[in-house]
C-alpha cells in the first residue's frame, strides 16, 4: 500500500509491522523516522545495514526473533536497503513478528524494483516515497528558521542556502546548524561567510568515517554510517579523502618499518599530526602494511569509477565497500 509523504501520521507501527521509506530526500525520511521513534520510545531500537543482514542472515534472525520475558518490543531500522533484501522481508512476513516493527530505509527505487513492488502490492505493507523538496518548501523552512532565531538575513542569501541543498531538507538542516553555531559566536553573517560555511571540502563526519575505517574501528564505522545521511556528492568526497589519507599513511608505514617506533614516526611526520589525532593514526599504522595500502589505493580508485558511472546508488556502493573490508558481528552493539 502506498502513502504520500504527508500521510505518515496514518502509520501505526504496532499495526503496520513493516514499513518502507524510499527516495533521495534523506532529511525528510529522517524526520519521519524520528517522529515514529518518539511516539514509541518505550521500545528497544536496533539499526542494521542491509549488507550486515545479507552476510549474517542466521544471526540476524536469531537476534530479532529471540524473545525474553524481560525484553521490550523492538523496532528494527534497516538502512540502505535494495532489492537484495526482498527474500528476507518475504520470509519475515510468514513468521511471527508481533513484537517487532521494521522500518526499511532505501534510496531511490525505480518502478521495476522488486522491493518497491512488494510493498506497493501487499496490503499488509506500507511504502512511502520521499521525493526532493521543492525550492518553495525549503525556502519556507529556511525563512522560519531565521525568523525563530531572530537572525537578520537577505532573501538573496536565503536563496543561496537553499540552492546548495539539492532538494534535501537534511542537507538544509546541516547547513542551518552550522549557521546557528556561527552566529552564536556573535559573528556577522555575510554572504562571504555563508559561502565558506556551506561549501566545506571535507566535513567532520566524512573525515571521522575515513579515520575509523583506516583504524578498523568496526562499531564506530557502523555508528557513523547510521547517524549520517551522506549525499551522492559526499561519496566522491569520501573516496578523495580516503585516497589522501592512504597516501599519507603509506609514508608513515614505511617510516615505521624503518625506525620501529610509533612515537618517533608520529613525531617526525610531515605535515605534523595534531595531538588529538595521534592515537587513531597509531592504530592505522599498526593495521596497514605498505603493500596493503597500495592495494587499497587501487581499490579506492576503482570504486570512485563505479560511483561516477552509477548515479542511482553511489551511497550504497561506498557503504558496501567500507563494510566489506571489515568483519562485522551483528551482536556487537548496534
Amino acid at each position: 500500500m502506498i502513502l504520500k509523504s504527508f500521510e505518515t501520521k496514518k502509520i501505526n507501527i504496532n499495526i503496520n509491522k513493516i514499513v518502507l521509506f524510499y527516495g533521495q530526500n534523506e532529511g525528510y525520511k529522517e524526520e519521519e523516522v524520528l517522529k515514529i521513534l518518539l511516539v514509541n520510545k518505550d521500545k528497544n531500537l536496533a539499526r542494521y545495514e542491509e549488507k550486515q543482514i545479507l552476510d549474517n542472515s542466521e544471526i540476524f534472525y536469531n537476534d530479532i526473533l529471540s524473545k525474553s520475558l524481560f525484553e521490550k518490543e523492538k523496532i528494527i531500522i534497516i538502512n540502505r536497503a535494495t532489492d537484495k533484501i526482498v527474500n528476507i522481508i518475504t520470509d519475515l512476513l510468514e513468521k511471527d513478528i508481533s513484537d517487532i516493527s521494521i522500518i526499511i530505509n532505501s534510496n531511490n527505487l525505480e518502478k521495476k524494483s522488486k522491493l518497491r513492488s512488494l510493498f506497493e502490492k501487499n496490503k499488509k505493507l506500507i511504502c512511502v516515497p520521499f521525493y526532493p523538496d521543492s525550492q518553495d518548501i525549503l525556502t519556507k523552512l529556511t525563512y522560519n528558521f531565521f525568523k525563530e532565531n531572530n537572525i537578520a538575513i537577505s532573501q538573496e542569501n536565503i536563496n543561496l542556502i537553499v540552492n546548495r541543498c539539492n532538494g534535501d531538507r537534511g542537507a538544509l538542516k546541516n547547513e542551518l546548524n552550522k549557521i546557528q553555531f556561527f552566529v552564536k559566536n556573535k559573528k556577522k553573517l555575510s554572504t562571504e561567510n555563508l559561502l565558506k560555511l556551506t561549501n566545506l571540502i571535507e566535513n567532520y563526519s566524512i573525515s571521522e568515517l575515513v579515520d575509523n575505517y583506516l583504524a578498523k574501528n568496526q562499531k564506530k564505522i557502523v555508528s557513523i554510517l547510521n547517524e549520517n545521511n551522506f549525499s551522492n556528492e559526499d561519496c566522491i568526497i569520501i573516496t578523495r579523502t580516503l585516497l589522501n589519507k592512504l597516501k599519507r599513511l603509506i609514508k608513515l608505514s614505511k617510516d615505521f618499518n624503518e625506525n620501529k617506533s610509533l612515537d618517533k614516526t608520529i613525531l617526525n611526520a610531515k605535515p605534523p599530526i595534531f595531538w588529538k589525532d595521534k592515537e587513531i593514526v597509531k592504530q592505522q599504522i599498526n593495521n596497514w602494511s605498505p603493500n596493503q595500502i597500495n592495494k587499497a589505493i587501487v581499490n579506492v580508485n576503482e570504486i570512485e569509477l563505479q560511483i561516477k558511472k552509477n548515479h542511482t546508488n553511489p551511497v550504497n556502493i561506498i557503504s558496501n565497500f567500507i563494510l566489506d573490508r571489515s568483519s562485522f558481528n551483528l551482536n556487537s552493539g548496534f
